[in-house]
């Protein structure tokens, strides 16, 4: 059992700070075999493995199967590149991304319509941590990457920024954790971004948005991505 305290929902500040959330059960997983199928290369995998859950009592499952999806670079950094105006209000860079899993989306299994079958949404810029990579400093060197390949910023990694904890965006079909970061930049700096040559990006463009418009659109669903609006609100906070 845990307990909080109590009080007004105008309190939730306080509240949050000082409370501890209760203890997760202590269940493991068992590894009885690795079942992947034999796939020719490419850019993600299916691993299939059969496992057993062993729970706190002594108890265990029965053996069950789970499918999750591997990659070679498995985690990703996501930037926040803003300036502020005259007036001081902060604006944000977003990028257009083409998605094929939504412009194939099967949109009969979907319980409501979607909002636009094209594929293309705003996200804010982001990159796969590459292999030799995986580091505190190499995490750096990702983001500098892609600001400069994404956005056309070129920053010192010594600019940026943590913008909270990293997150796990689909943790039930993959592994992949998002780490955050934000730098105030100079609009003026700003070149034309080079691209990393995937047909994805090549007539994609980047805007500037007002954080507060961005947040809206996000509200509205107009901007769908997770990891934009989970980063816009960091930056939003951070900025209070």
């Amino acid at each position: 059992m845990y307990s909080r305290r109590r009080g007004p929902a105008t309190h939730a500040g306080p509240i949050a700070m000082s409370f501890e959330m209760p203890p997760l059960p202590e269940i493991a997983l068992e590894l009885l075999e690795d079942v992947s199928p034999e796939q020719p290369p490419g850019f993600l995998r299916v691993v299939r493995r059969r496992l057993r859950a062993l729970y706190p009592d002594g108890d265990k499952s029965v053996p069950f199967t789970y499918d999750e999806v591997d990659r070679r670079s498995i985690d990703a950094v996501v930037l926040v590149a803003y300036y502020r105006d005259d007036r001081g209000e902060p604006w944000v860079y977003l990028r257009s991304a083409l998605r094929p899993p939504i412009v194939f989306r099967d949109s009969a299994r979907s319980p409501r319509p979607d909002a636009d079958p094209r594929g293309s949404i705003w996200e804010l810029p982001a990159g796969l941590v590459e292999p030799g990579e995986q580091s505190e400093s190499g995490l750096r060197e990702a983001a500098v990457r892609e600001l400069h390949e994404e956005i056309g910023f070129r920053l010192s990694p010594d600019a940026l920024e943590e913008l909270g904890p990293s997150t796990f965006p689909a943790p039930g079909v993959l592994a992949e954790r998002h780490f955050f970061y934000c730098v105030e930049v100079d609009p003026a700096a700003r070149a034309e971004p080079p691209l990393d040559g995937s047909p994805l990006e090549h007539g994609g463009a980047v805007a500037s948005v007002p954080v507060a418009a961005a947040l809206d659109a996000c509200r509205r669903g107009v901007i769908p991505d997770a990891k934009t609006e989970l980063a816009l609100r960091r930056l939003e906070e951070r900025l209070a």
